[in-house]
């Protein structure tokens, strides 16, 4: 059985009419060597990017990963399952098995914003236009330019000094950390 697999017969997504959260606010916290960062979701905005990745916490896909994108004054990006491979040039360009349709919508990428990425590029192609399965990013500063091109999920409401840390640490050529970031993500639902 695949991974992809695993995470449909574990947690089946239902279809957005049939779709319902059991409480109106879940919530998740990443964790990470410089303190935590407490998440809220737009259920209404992007029900099924909520359901996966809240599907992918549940199964701890997202434990032991990096944060293996960052840019000071853009974005702080992790979900990739290939961020533990010693291949930094792998980095970013990993995922769960499935992409999701996108889910987009009016709200702005500020500050803060939780949205998924694309899926990854081959180097022969331009960019998927589906969003990844597992792959996240957080906004350091407003990003205007996104808006209504990437499936806005949620927000940080408590933790934005973590995400300050995380964006003025040293990185390689690639905007990956010289000091990988481990995280670790529990729901609280």
């Amino acid at each position: 059985m695949t991974f992809t697999d695993a995470c449909y017969s574990a947690f089946p997504m239902s279809t957005p009419a049939s779709f319902q959260f059991q409480k109106k606010n879940p919530k998740a916290v990443i964790s990470t060597p410089l303190g935590d960062i407490e998440l809220r979701f737009f259920t209404d905005d992007a029900p099924r990017h909520v359901e996966s990745f809240l599907n992918l916490v549940r199964l701890k896909f997202f434990d032991g990963l990096s944060f293996h994108r960052v840019i000071p004054g853009f974005i702080i990006q992790s979900g990739d399952p290939l961020s533990t491979n010693p291949d930094r040039s792998l980095h970013g360009t990993g995922g769960p098995g499935f992409s999701l349709p996108p889910e987009t919508s009016d709200r702005p990428h500020r500050r803060g914003t939780l949205a998924m990425a694309k899926v990854p590029r081959n180097e022969d192609s331009t960019r998927d236009i589906a969003d990844s399965g597992s792959q996240f990013f957080i906004c350091v500063e407003d990003q205007g330019s996104l808006d209504r091109r990437y499936s806005v999920f949620g927000k940080v409401v408590k933790g934005m000094d973590v995400v300050d840390q995380i964006v003025a640490g040293p990185t390689d050529d690639r905007d990956n950390p010289l000091n990988p970031i481990r995280i670790k993500i529990r729901a609280e639902e």
